[in-house]
């Protein structure tokens, strides 16, 4: 399906003044990419990442037909670069319970986070398990059980997570992991999984973070966190210190419908269905980086560079080809080509920009 977006008339403005017009970025969306066997289904699709080899992987809240609490929803599928299904990787893995996100390093390793039990799992290619962090609660412990979501939070421990969101890599191979739902804080270990440090607390303030929600780091090391509830992204060194933040304010329609519920405030600066809010973040690859960002209302997907300017916008809330229904997690293996993992819509999305 053609999807041929007239460039519009947005402004971007700022405390340092408007931004000149924001390009509306032409695309396609590849019908039918992924070819599913025949009884296997998606669920929500919570990740998306691609290898050197153009191969795709989907991490997939399926895999259960169990109570709603308690199921084991999460199946992590390969595909190869035309979408043909390739194999189930983890196969009744133990640290399965309710999917995030999926990364791959530059070894072509796979890296996942699993909100559900608190890890996050290293498998090598060829779908052994090379690492695991944190610890999955026990079933026989007597208070075992979901979570709870004390404001302040109870400290965080070193070593364990709580709902784990996502995971990075710098040039030296450390590992940040977004930590997450509850702990709001980054965590960093070595390539041999040694904790380092860690930094954040809940709040709003710079350094501070309401949902970790995705991570990504450029070429240099700068670690970008998506915060989130509190609409922005955060930057760092590789040590923690705060560099900068980019919020994305670009005008649309207030009479825009999300996908589902009712319409958030439009003109919120904080919240999860604020405008702008980033779900999910992807840098590409070198040497021009630039970075996506998505949100659920009004359900775009934005083209930023790396010191944070506005360089286009794409899509819309809606459940057609080429709309978007709530994007979790953003594969992007080069500038004019993206993969987008949908919640609401229980698929995956393969998009070819139009270069201007």
């Amino acid at each position: 399906m053609n999807r041929w977006l007239l460039p519009l008339a947005l402004a971007l403005c700022s405390a340092a003044g408007a931004q000149p017009a924001v390009p509306q970025i032409a695309f396609d969306s590849v019908p039918g990419f992924l070819k599913l066997p025949k009884d296997l289904h998606l669920g929500e699709a919570s990740g998306v990442a691609v290898n050197s080899k153009g191969h795709v992987y989907v991490f997939s809240r399926g895999n259960t037909t169990g109570p709603a609490y308690a199921a084991a929803a999460s199946q992590l599928l390969e595909f190869d670069p035309g979408g043909n299904f390739v194999r189930e990787l983890g196969k009744n893995l133990y640290g399965w319970s309710y999917a995030h996100a999926v990364r791959v390093d530059k070894d072509d390793n796979i890296w996942v986070t699993d909100k559900g039990s608190d890890l996050v799992i290293k498998f090598s290619p060829d779908d052994r398990v090379l690492m695991v962090l944190g610890r999955k609660q026990e079933a026989s412990d007597e208070d075992t059980g979901p979570l709870k979501h004390p404001k302040p939070p109870l400290p965080p421990e070193d070593g364990r997570f709580r709902q784990v969101t996502d995971v990075t890599w710098d040039p030296q191979g450390n590992a940040y992991i977004s930590d997450g739902y509850i702990n709001s804080r980054v965590a960093k270990v070595d390539k041999d999984g040694n904790w380092v440090k860690s930094w954040g607390t809940r709040g709003d303030k710079p350094g501070e973070f309401n949902t970790p929600h995705s991570i990504a780091a450029d070429a240099q090391g700068n670690i970008y966190v998506a915060d989130r509830f509190n609409r922005r992204i955060q930057v760092f060194d590789g040590d923690g210190k705060f560099l900068r933040a980019l919020t994305i304010d670009v005008p649309f329609d207030h009479n825009t419908k999300p996908v589902i519920g009712n319409p958030p405030d439009p003109e919120a600066k904080a919240g999860t269905f604020s405008p702008g809010a980033p779900w999910a973040i992807c840098i590409t690859p070198g040497p021009n980086q630039v970075l996506y960002s998505a949100d659920a209302y009004p359900g775009r997907i934005y083209k930023l560079s790396l010191d944070g300017k506005i360089l286009g916008v794409l899509g819309s809330a809606g459940r057609k080809l080429g709309e978007f229904g709530w994007v979790h997690e953003i594969a992007c293996p080069s500038e004019n080509t993206l993969f987008v993992a949908e919640l609401l819509n229980w698929r995956i999305q393969k998009l070819n920009l139009r270069a201007n």
